[in-house]
């Protein structure tokens, strides 16, 4: 694949994000990609732990300039089509029947917050910083909201959906969005442990509390959610404050609001 990396050693399957240069921003093919590589690595039977990792100094920084660029001048049904794809594939990493592990070596911002939180797990280096910066741009957190939610709780949702504050690893901890913290030199030990840990696991009994899991939640992730947030984030991309807030992003100046 041309933008990640997909690696296979033993029981455990590593997808890597692989456009360091673009701090492994979001485009169409990457989404695709994504989307591919849990459908195929879910399915296979040998595979027993599936961690997403990233190359370079971030591990996702959300959407790429250029995809951006394109979804600015998008219609409502394009806008639609587009975040379809986006909510299809963080759908196929949460539902993946293996368990998986986010491997966060450094800054996570926007969509790369939904796929750390599509994730069952979480380790991130002491220096990474978290944002949900979606409202800076006049726009939502809607396809990543529900797995984001899931994963700090409401109330620190509340905080950060609102004010697109930028946040550390510690306080990433404490708020649950990330199980544990490390130096980078500790990093690729503690995903080993939990790796190991995982396998060691019957693999039946595993698919069978992830689905336990998702099945006590009491807000089902279900088509109809997700058809709702694919709703919301298309109508504020189509909006004029939507427009406006991608456009002063792209030209580098303050969003009119700001005025």
């Amino acid at each position: 694949m041309a933008n990640l990396n997909i690696a296979l050693h033993g029981a455990r399957a590593t997808v890597t994000l692989a456009r360091p240069a673009l701090r492994n921003a979001f485009n169409e093919e990457l989404i695709a990609e994504l989307s591919a590589a849990f459908l195929d690595l879910g399915a296979r039977p040998e595979v027993r732990a599936i961690v997403l990792a990233a190359e370079g100094p971030a591990f996702c920084a959300g959407a790429d300039l250029h995809w951006m660029r394109r979804m600015a001048d998008y219609s409502r049904a394009e806008n639609l089509a587009d975040a379809a794809r986006l909510a299809a594939m963080l759908r196929h990493i949460y539902d993946c029947p293996k368990p998986t592990l986010a491997r966060v070596q450094g800054d996570v911002v926007a969509g790369g917050m939904g796929l750390v939180a599509a994730c069952d797990m979480a380790i991130a280096v002491e220096g990474a910083h978290f944002c949900l910066s979606e409202v800076k741009l006049g726009l939502i957190p809607a396809t990543i909201g529900p797995y984001v939610l899931r994963a700090m709780g409401a109330r620190a949702a509340q905080r950060y959906f609102l004010s697109a504050e930028r946040f550390d690893a510690a306080e990433a901890l404490r708020i649950g969005f990330v199980h544990a913290v490390v130096p980078p030199e500790a990093l690729d030990a503690r995903i080993d442990e939990i790796v190991q840990a995982l396998c060691a696991n019957g693999p039946a009994a595993v698919g069978a509390c992830k689905r336990l899991l998702h099945d006590m939640d009491e807000a089902p992730l279900d088509d109809a959610l997700v058809a709702r947030t694919v709703e919301a984030i298309a109508d504020i991309r189509a909006s004029a404050e939507g427009r406006e807030g991608v456009q002063s992003f792209l030209q580098k100046r303050k969003p009119n609001w700001l005025d």
